[in-house]
């Protein structure tokens, strides 16, 4: 991975570390623009580190790197603050991508986990179905379905043919219409309560 990341012109590994506290101290010391975090480390795991990170220091994105039997940690991290999630064995240009995507603010989740969150979801939304759903247009609708597959706001933009700052006004509305904080959790949100379904 650092060799992919610094062979690109615009970015450059500027630390590395090898546990969880080591991430932390890392961080204090560099502060950089995105960390790509490992679920899996000794002594403190991706989970707690990434919600260290967002607490204390908001600015910096996280892209969550999993296997697909991490199952447990997908929710929780989201939870956490983490703004991306892509599996260890993803080709380089999708890693690539979404260090880009992440850094500009938007929020990429893999398309083979959308139905891992979904599932947990399920379980969370049991005995939630009389709770009132905020109602979101036909507009909204069909942005977070391009959203929920991993479309940027320049491409949502193309496909409907509106400008990338109208996107990104009408996205932020249905973040605060869904009460969510990111694009990432909006998501999940839309999934566990049918406003979309996976893969569509």
């Amino acid at each position: 991975m650092q060799a992919i990341i610094n062979d690109e012109s615009d970015m450059a590994v500027v630390g590395e570390a090898r546990d969880g506290f080591e991430v932390l101290e890392r961080v204090d010391e560099l502060n950089p623009d995105v960390v790509l975090m490992d679920i899996s480390m000794p002594r403190l795991d991706g989970v707690k580190a990434t919600r260290y990170i967002s607490e204390q220091h908001p600015q910096i994105r996280i892209i969550i790197l999993t296997m697909y039997d991490q199952d447990k940690y997908i929710f929780e991290s989201i939870k956490a603050g983490a703004r991306g999630y892509i599996l260890k064995d993803a080709p380089a240009q999708q890693l690539i991508e979404t260090i880009r995507a992440v850094y500009r603010g938007e929020a990429l989740i893999d398309p083979s986990v959308t139905l891992k969150l979904l599932r947990q979801f399920r379980q969370l939304a049991e005995g939630q179905q009389g709770r009132d759903l905020p109602l979101l247009n036909q507009r909204e609708l069909e942005i977070l379905r391009l959203v929920a597959q991993g479309a940027t706001n320049r491409a949502i933009a193309e496909k409907l043919f509106l400008s990338e700052n109208t996107i990104k006004h009408r996205v932020s509305e249905i973040l605060q219409k869904l009460r969510v904080k990111n694009r990432a959790e909006a998501v999940v949100y839309a999934m566990k309560e049918g406003l979309i379904a996976p893969g569509s």
